[in-house]
């Protein structure tokens, strides 16, 4: 979808959609205002006739409204009181379903009759962008024939506003970005395993650093993963055919004296459970246990479209995990690149063993913060739903950055505790630590595990696994958190 930005009176602008927000008290304002008296009342009409439902984010498509330029005038219900952030949400979501269902393939949205408290018009335009970004993706790579719902006729949004073009269209710009990084983490995630697997995604960084001068990239192969002693994520790609990657890239937007921030994202393009095997039913959606990796992808992708000052490293741990007679078996032990041994007391908790390696790996960076990203644990969805990410870290300073990331996008997660008690989970007899820490407190232990290998940098860990993608009918990768962690990066980068 193109984006563009544009002034001048709402009544003439020709358009396929004019869109318009009223508050609930049921006077147009602005430039609802203005179409109301070039269209001789019609907008008050259907107001005072009750047509349009008195909730936030309620809409009524009219059609042929006399006076004005535009084929369609849609009405989108307000509040009467300035909005919060969830509330413009809210009420944006309403107005871009809505337009994204109609036949219009061009619309003209205005802003002038959103208030938002504490937040200007460039912080508004760019959220309805990103809201039209995201409510207007579709995965139809691998339909013959896409239905009715799965076509999206609008091609070109345009942002009307009645004050200063610049900041504004700024706005647009980076948000069109942001969007468009997110929908692709969207794509990586909902390709099936059998064409998005590790040297697919291997490709696909090549690819962006083909395209991107700023931004080297290194794939490192499975016998130098064994030369430099990664048996922890060896031993999750033990059973497959599929050769493992650790791909690296590394974008320099900075001066190359300045430490990067590091992103680390699971990348298990499918995970059948090894030999500690799933249950069949749902196990297509482990497809979606790259997600991790998929979002680290979008936010390089988004950087650099963005030219952010800062320095930024993204490694992915793509592996596949399968069973066989070459796969690792509960009650292995295998050494770890920190020289650190576990014991795998279940294949199924694969991903802390991929992510451990990478970990260390990101040492070498000397970073200013690490971040992974990691559909890591169930336990996490049973605490936080899809509502929230967990996170948790051992810097404070890093947790509330992120976390107010979080705030700022509507990309929200959680802090949990990372404390030493729960250590002892992972205790066995036989190596340094399991793998597993028994059924209490699962996404707890996981990140305790990973903890043990990022005792020399600031490090915070966020489990997607509730928030990476959505099960049922809306079965499909969500692409967060490409834009908690966009936010988080250009903050740092204007420090």
């Amino acid at each position: 979808m193109d984006f563009a930005v544009k002034s001048g009176k709402p009544e003439n602008l020709r358009t396929g959609c004019l869109v318009l927000f009223v508050p609930r008290d049921g006077k147009p304002a602005g430039s609802a205002a203005a179409v109301d008296a070039a269209s001789d009342g019609r907008i008050r009409h259907v107001l005072d006739r009750g047509d349009l439902a008195d909730t936030a984010g309620a809409t009524l498509l009219l059609p042929d409204v006399p006076g004005i330029r535009a084929d369609r005038v849609l009405l989108v219900r307000s509040d009467a009181e300035p909005l919060d952030a969830a509330g413009l949400r809210k009420v944006a979501r309403g107005g871009i379903v809505a337009l994204l269902g109609s036949p219009a393939r061009d619309a003209v949205l205005a802003l002038d009759a959103l208030e938002v408290r504490d937040r200007n018009a460039a912080w508004i335009a760019s959220e309805l962008v990103q809201m039209a970004s995201v409510e207007g993706y579709r995965f139809n790579e691998y339909r013959s024939e896409p239905g009715p719902n799965d076509i999206v006729r609008l091609g070109r949004l345009t942002i009307h506003t009645a004050g200063s073009r610049s900041a504004v269209s700024r706005a647009v710009e980076e948000a069109a970005i942001i969007g468009e990084a997110t929908n692709y983490a969207r794509t990586l995630g909902n390709l099936p395993g059998n064409v998005c697997h590790p040297s697919h995604l291997a490709d696909e960084a090549r690819r962006m650093g083909r395209e991107n001068e700023r931004m080297k990239v290194r794939i490192v192969e499975e016998r130098q993963m064994r030369s430099m002693g990664m048996g922890a994520f060896l031993s999750v790609t033990a059973g497959t055919e599929q050769p493992a990657k650790l791909i690296v890239m590394e974008y320099t937007g900075a001066a190359k004296s300045r430490k990067p921030s590091v992103l680390v994202g699971k990348g298990i393009t499918f995970d059948t459970g090894g030999i500690s095997i799933k249950p069949g039913p749902g196990m297509d959606e482990m497809k979606f246990d790259m997600c991790g990796a998929a979002s680290v992808f979008g936010v390089m992708q988004a950087v650099v479209r963005l030219g952010l000052p800062i320095n930024v490293v993204g490694i992915v741990a793509a592996a596949e995990n399968m069973p066989s007679g070459s796969a690792s078996r509960p009650g292995d032990i295998v050494r770890t690149m920190s020289g650190q041994t576990v014991e795998i007391l279940n294949t199924d908790a694969e991903g802390r063993l991929v992510l451990c390696d990478a970990l260390t790996y990101a040492e070498r960076y000397k970073p200013t913060a690490v971040v992974d990203v990691a559909t890591l644990t169930g336990a996490a969805v049973v605490a936080l739903g899809n509502h929230a990410t967990a996170l948790y870290a051992n810097d404070d300073e890093l947790a509330t950055d992120l976390l107010e990331a979080g705030e700022r996008t509507g990309d929200r997660a959680w802090r949990m505790p990372l404390w030493e008690d729960y250590q002892q989970q992972l205790k066995t007899n036989f190596a340094d630590m399991a793998n597993v820490g028994g059924k209490e407190a699962g996404s707890i232990t996981a990140a305790c595990f990973l903890a043990r290998f990022t005792r020399s940098y600031k490090w915070a860990h966020l489990d997607i696994a509730g928030t990476g993608w959505n099960s049922g009918a809306r079965k499909g990768a969500t692409g967060r958190p490409v834009r908690l962690l966009t936010e988080w990066l250009a903050e740092r980068g204007s420090r």
